[in-house]
């Protein structure tokens, strides 16, 4: 079967315009969490309502918030709690909560970690891909992988955590977001 000249014509044009579509930048909305706080959450995101958060994250801490796209598959949250450490003390934290990572997962491949500035304030920031296997002999469960984007920073005595999670096969879909709405953090 032959291919009409046009149509030939217009292929690099469409890739083009398929690759730009691709790496367009996620589009955000800006959204306070509290009053020196705002975060840019992904258009298409909802925030749980407290019943879903307990659902979702059971936990004697309740997350300040949590989004989730429509599917549920993925989730920004936003969390804090007290903590004893310092803003002097961030190279420790990057270590004690790689561990932590690596303690908490079968296996974890890490594509980031660093400690960076984000609109004039410090995080420890970690980038990975987890995974959760079923170590059970008489279990043929599929192992759990998930793409995982943490950030940690200190305010006074308060630890506030950034995490945004999807599925490890999704991860060139929600990446570019994940690393947008961790920039797009504002505190005050």
């Amino acid at each position: 079967m032959k291919i009409p000249a046009r149509f030939l014509r217009l292929a690099p044009l469409l890739l083009a315009v398929l690759l730009l579509a691709a790496f367009a930048a996620p589009k955000l909305k800006k959204t306070a969490l509290t009053k020196n706080l705002t975060v840019g959450v992904p258009e298409g995101f909802s925030a749980l309502p407290d019943d879903g958060i307990a659902v979702k994250y059971p936990s004697p801490r309740k997350p300040l918030a949590v989004f989730s796209n429509s599917s549920g598959r993925v989730d920004f949250s936003v969390a804090q709690k007290p903590s004893t450490f310092t803003s002097r003390d961030y190279a420790l934290l990057l270590k004690i909560y790689k561990a932590s990572i690596q303690n908490m997962y079968s296996k974890v491949e890490f594509l980031s970690e660093d400690i960076r500035t984000i609109n004039k304030r410090d995080f420890v920031a970690l980038e990975f891909v987890s995974t959760v296997a079923d170590t059970r002999r008489t279990s043929n469960l599929a192992p759990i992988r998930r793409y995982q984007m943490v950030q940690y920073t200190i305010t006074g005595d308060q630890l506030t955590v950034f995490t945004f999670v999807a599925p490890a096969e999704e991860q060139p879909q929600w990446q570019p977001t994940a690393r947008a709405v961790m920039n797009s953090i504002v505190m005050k």
